[in-house]
């Protein structure tokens, strides 16, 4: 990103948008063999928010969020260049959700796609666009995380049910005004984990049908031991290969944005970096689990708290398996950003 003859692509601008509906763990324990006490020890989870609304998808919640990342940013939708979404939850297998933010906020037109790369996606997404930005060929590009689970998630099933919510995130990636920017990203797959994680029918390979409906096979699988010990190891991993390429060292991480999948693989993905829990982004107990909108949704939920120049460690892991990092210095004052 350095090289001369490239642009330093940053974020600078971020908004989240949330349902209003509140998913609390009592709730939960009404409608399966669960506990607050539980699910907290297990997850670090309180509530999660659920979209509600007849025909409601995905790309309500993106619009939302870009909706308001163009307010608070002063742009206007046709200052665009390109619109990703980062989803696993598409209103529909086509056209793509991008496509249909970019229809409902009036951006366009302009090239807009989809990323698959389940709670990886977000930073799938920032790699991409960063090449845009960077290279001259986009000015202003919109990347969106956003996932509505609940559509996905059977709630009979403890084991998957408590850990996720709604919920979509959005930022803005354009030449840095001052050398901060996106620095480095790296992204990594395994398909052989796909065994652990997965959503059995819907797609090509078993195409939805009335068998399909009937045995639950639309929802999510997890086997949760299995992709628990993946997490641990390969966020910590990809965090720390991401440290050691920019010569950086824990004490030199201003903040640690995770991917909100459990408390625990949080807490332990700190610890071997090197970092105290107060420089750790934390929204897991009051949004649960919502994919590909956790890391910009930390980014809003902090804005407050960043300033230029804090250096910021992103990590992710998720289903297929994919994981990967990126290593951020904030371009802006986020104090008055939040405040505007």
């Amino acid at each position: 990103m350095r090289n001369g003859h490239l642009k330093t692509p940053a974020i600078t601008g971020v908004c989240g948008y949330l349902p209003d509906y509140v998913l609390s763990n009592s709730e939960l324990a009404q409608m399966v063999d669960t506990s607050d006490a539980w699910i907290m020890e297990r997850t670090g989870i309180r509530e999660r928010r659920i979209l509600k609304g007849e025909g409601l998808g995905t790309s309500h919640m993106g619009a939302e969020a870009v909706r308001g990342l163009l307010k608070r940013t002063g742009n206007r939708p046709e200052d665009i260049d390109l619109l990703i979404c980062a989803t696993t939850t598409p209103d529909f297998v086509f056209p793509s959700t991008a496509n249909l933010i970019c229809d409902m906020v009036g951006v366009g037109p302009i090239g807009s796609f989809d990323v698959q790369a389940a709670c990886s996606g977000f930073i799938y997404a920032i790699t991409i666009a960063s090449q845009f930005v960077a290279n001259g060929q986009c000015k202003k590009v919109v990347v969106v995380g956003a996932d509505k689970m609940s559509a996905i998630i059977d709630y009979t099933d403890r084991a998957t049910c408590v850990l996720f919510g709604d919920g979509a995130g959005a930022v803005l990636i354009e030449p840095s005004p001052n050398g901060e920017g996106i620095l480095d990203t790296l992204i990594r797959s395994d398909g052989s984990g796909m065994i652990h994680l997965h959503q059995k029918a819907g797609g090509s390979r078993m195409p939805p049908s009335a068998e399909t409906v009937a045995k639950r096979l639309h929802y999510v699988h997890q086997e949760g031991a299995a992709v628990y010990k993946f997490a641990i190891a390969k966020m910590a991993e990809v965090a720390g290969e991401i440290m050691t390429r920019n010569n950086l060292r824990g004490d030199m991480i201003h903040w640690l944005v995770p991917h909100q999948a459990n408390r625990r693989i949080i807490e332990s993905t700190a610890e071997r970096m090197g970092l105290p829990m107060e420089r750790v982004m934390m929204t897991i107990q009051k949004y649960g689990n919502t994919t590909a909108a956790t890391i910009p949704l930390c980014l809003w939920d902090y804005e407050s708290k960043l300033k230029a120049g804090d250096r910021l460690v992103l990590a992710a892991f998720g289903g297929g398996f994919t994981w990967g990092a990126a290593y951020v210095t904030w371009a802006y004052d986020g104090a008055k950003q939040a405040a505007a």
